[in-house]
């Protein structure tokens, strides 16, 4: 479906990214994936992706916090790989903390890797798809896109945010064949989630079941993570032509958290 496309997914090292990246590229999309880790870890799942999936797979180490590397980043994978017809802004990152004690630091990195890089990302991007009159642009929000959760305050802006950015490009580009959606995930089993729950048990006295339960998914009406898959396959199927006419939309996948 996606063959001969060529795909851009920030902070697709691990978790939400890589399934984002690897759905895309078993749909036949080329692939310049993106984010931090080992060399090692990243070149096993960047050839992976090549062996697996038969589809030409390249990465990137820019970082998210500086606008030239973005821009950079972006136009390596024009040159690399012909085009970027999708970008896929996912990277993020999260801290938590009231907001009289949330570190500035804190709150600058936040907003640059969570909000502005798809800024710099879209920006740098949106001339080659408006120039071929085809484009996918998807961006990882979040629940807290919608609704708020204390001691989150750059968090939540900047989810916020993306989904007023959203909406703005989207109005810009609907004339050019080009959409503009983001994917509002509730609590996704990643390892991020997995490694929280030790240190959660112990302060809260909890067993692993409860904390899953009482804590991570109190505000889940299902009482179920979402998989990394089943964003992915969200995330694809935005990318389809059979997708063309959603374009500007928030869509939530969050077992019902938004519908209370």
């Amino acid at each position: 479906m996606l063959k001969g496309k060529n795909a851009v997914v920030t902070g697709s090292t691990s978790g939400i990214g890589l399934a984002i990246a690897r759905a895309l590229a078993q749909d036949g999309a080329n692939l310049m994936i993106n984010g931090f880790g080992t060399p090692a870890e990243i070149e096993k799942e960047r050839a992976a992706i090549e062996k697996e999936f038969g589809v030409k797979a390249i990465y990137s180490p820019a970082d998210m916090t500086k606008p030239g590397e973005i821009a950079a980043m972006i136009k390596t994978a024009e040159t690399t790989l012909g085009s970027v017809d999708i970008l896929v802004n996912n990277a993020g990152i999260q801290h938590v903390a009231p907001i009289e004690e949330f570190p500035i630091e804190k709150w600058d990195q936040i907003i640059a890797i969570n909000l502005s890089s798809a800024f710099h990302a879209t920006r740098a991007a949106v001339p080659g798809m408006k120039a071929r009159r085809w484009g996918r642009i998807v961006s990882t929000a979040s629940a807290h896109s919608l609704v708020a959760s204390p001691f989150k305050v750059a968090y939540v802006s900047a989810k916020h945010g993306i989904a007023g950015f959203t909406k703005t490009v989207a109005l810009e580009l609907a004339t050019f064949g080009v959409t503009v959606n983001c994917i509002s995930p509730g609590y996704v089993w990643t390892p991020l989630v997995a490694k929280q729950i030790p240190d959660t048990m112990k302060a809260r006295h909890m067993t692993e079941e409860e904390v899953k339960r009482d804590v991570l998914l109190a505000a889940q009406p299902t009482k179920q993570f979402v998989t990394v898959e089943q964003v992915a396959a969200l995330a694809v199927y935005l990318c389809s032509d059979a997708a063309a006419q959603i374009t500007g939309a928030n869509l939530p996948i969050d077992g019902g958290w938004t519908a209370e």
